[in-house]
């Protein structure tokens, strides 16, 4: 890849893992759009660290709570034996990643070789965009919402679920696990905030899965191309992260819904024309 190319990418995955706006879908287009060649697996690899990075430094502090919580829930560590919404909260996380991890070990292969189209993308760009508009209306009618502390275990699981339909490109997987928060009552806060926690397993097992290809395969490793797409996608993914936060307080979810839209008829547009 061409540095420009890299760049591209890179703020590309940064910018869109955590948006509800699909960063599959953005990563697969340029590809399609401008003919350009694969980004390989040592690039995937990269830009998921970075991006994973990310989203643990920025909630780091909540990350470490739910860790230490975790640990006594299992008898190990400073807090052996307590019992606290922490502790709760990693396990319901660590429980809703299952289906994404089931529905991607079995369905990877059709995935890759029927769904990673343009006009799937559009498609599902429009459809779960919609239900994202939907659900943030009927949140901000909603008089109270439910504090994260209510959602349960089966709130969460629905969530994990969404999650795994998410493995769909252009179905946006924090997009879609926002729409469910959102449904189930949360607020946008609570519902963004567990969907970034949430990402951090999903990106986790997502990374492990291409490094392992990787280990396995006679691919090269570009170290300087790999380094620069680390940097820059953790960059933006943490400066996205903090923005998304703010601004979803202030306008709430409507101008991605709107995006989403725009970029689902234009490329319908593109397929037919």
């Amino acid at each position: 890849m061409s540095t420009l190319e890299i760049i591209i990418l890179a703020l590309l995955q940064g910018l869109t893992e955590f948006l509800p706006i699909s960063s599959s879908a953005h990563l697969i287009l340029p590809s399609q759009i401008f003919g350009w060649q694969d980004q390989g697996l040592a690039f995937d690899v990269a830009v998921h660290v970075g991006t994973l990075l990310a989203v643990i430094m920025y909630f780091r502090k909540e990350v470490g709570a739910m860790a230490v919580a975790w640990l006594g829930t299992v008898g190990v560590g400073p807090e052996k034996g307590k019992q606290s919404f922490d502790g709760k909260l990693a396990w319901w996380i660590l429980f809703a990643t299952i289906p994404a991890g089931l529905f991607g070990l079995l369905g990877k292969d059709f995935i890759e070789e029927h769904l990673r189209s343009a006009l799937v993308i559009a498609a599902t760009t429009l459809l779960f965009g919609f239900l994202l508009g939907f659900a943030d209306i009927k949140a901000g009618k909603r008089a109270t919402h439910k504090p994260m502390e209510k959602l349960g275990i089966k709130g969460a699981m629905l969530i994990g679920l969404a999650q795994a339909i998410a493995l769909i490109p252009g179905t946006s997987r924090s997009g879609i696990t926002m729409t469910i928060g959102l449904m189930l009552g949360l607020s946008r806060a609570s519902a963004a905030r567990f969907s970034f926690l949430l990402s951090i397993p999903a990106i986790t097992m997502a990374g492990s899965y291409l490094t392992l290809k990787l280990v396995l395969s006679a691919e090269g490793v570009d170290w300087l191309a790999m380094g620069l797409g680390s940097l820059i996608a953790f960059v933006s993914a943490y400066a996205c992260i903090h923005y998304f936060l703010i601004l979803l307080e202030k306008l709430g979810m409507m101008p991605f819904v709107i995006y989403r839209l725009i970029l689902g008829v234009g490329l319908f547009w593109y397929i037919l024309a």
